[in-house]
């Protein structure tokens, strides 16, 4: 599996799609620590981007790269190959290539302007995300024969996690405000990447004072190490459920 990984991921780190998107990064993170006196004003500022950016990129280049790569993957499943190997290998080095990426576009520019442990959970968190949105991604690809129709569904997946979940979750804590809803809030955060994302670099930032009540909360359940834990609990499960899906249903599907 790794040697069909390998070959795939020196294919896909050449695309002119992955290059465009390190060097988007790299300018943007540039830019934003040079206009910026204050690194933190930054991070925040990468941070905003990040979340918008990297499920959007990763969802849709995951999406397009696995219909554009379908007459290969047929060809490889007329060797003696397995399904379920073909498939995580076109897992690991869509997520792979995406991240480096990452690490480079976003990376060093930290290393070079901000390198402490906020940046480096702030890149923790962007890898995290590419990862599960690629996941998501592929789950979609591989419900869906028609191309178009899989694109559309990881932009609608996209715009439900990054702007209609929030306005779920605050119409429900506006119409059941007077009930203790700490422990629900817990778990709705838990049920979108993003947000947990979000909430997890703003409190590592110490800026939950900006949250009011809800961000005490927040810092006393995710500052502490069960709260870390089950942040990384939380951001692997959405990594794995989905992908096991898309292999499930990839070993069953009629090619």
């Amino acid at each position: 599996m790794w040697k069909l990984s390998k070959y795939i991921f020196y294919d896909i780190v050449r695309n002119k799609v992955i290059i465009a998107y390190t060097l988007f990064l790299f300018i943007v993170s540039l830019l934003l620590f040079n206009l910026e006196e204050n690194s933190a004003k930054a991070i925040l500022s990468l941070l905003n981007i990040q979340l918008v950016t990297i499920p959007l990129i990763s969802m849709i280049f995951a999406t397009i790269h696995y219909y554009n790569s379908y007459e290969f993957i047929e060809m490889l499943l007329s060797q003696p190959l397995s399904r379920s190997r073909v498939l995580w290998s076109e897992f690991l080095s869509t997520a792979a290539s995406l991240i480096l990426a990452l690490i480079i576009g976003m990376g060093i520019p930290i290393l070079l302007y901000s390198s402490n442990a906020d940046s480096f959970a702030l890149l923790l968190t962007g890898i995290g995300l590419t990862t599960v949105c690629t996941s998501i991604a592929f789950f979609a690809s591989v419900h869906s024969r028609d191309k178009a129709r899989g694109i559309g569904i990881v932009l609608l997946l996209w715009f439900y996690f990054a702007l209609i979940y929030d306005g779920f979750v605050l119409m429900i804590l506006f119409n059941f405000g007077d009930y203790p809803l700490e422990k629900i809030t817990l778990l709705l955060t838990a049920l979108n990447p993003i947000d947990l994302a979000r909430v997890s670099i703003m409190l590592k930032m110490d800026v939950s004072a900006l949250m009011g009540y809800t961000g005490a909360l927040y810092k006393e359940f995710f500052g502490s190490f069960s709260g870390i834990l089950y942040t990384g609990g939380i951001m692997i499960m959405w990594i794995i459920i989905p992908i096991y899906f898309a292999v499930r249903g990839f070993n069953r599907k009629d090619m």
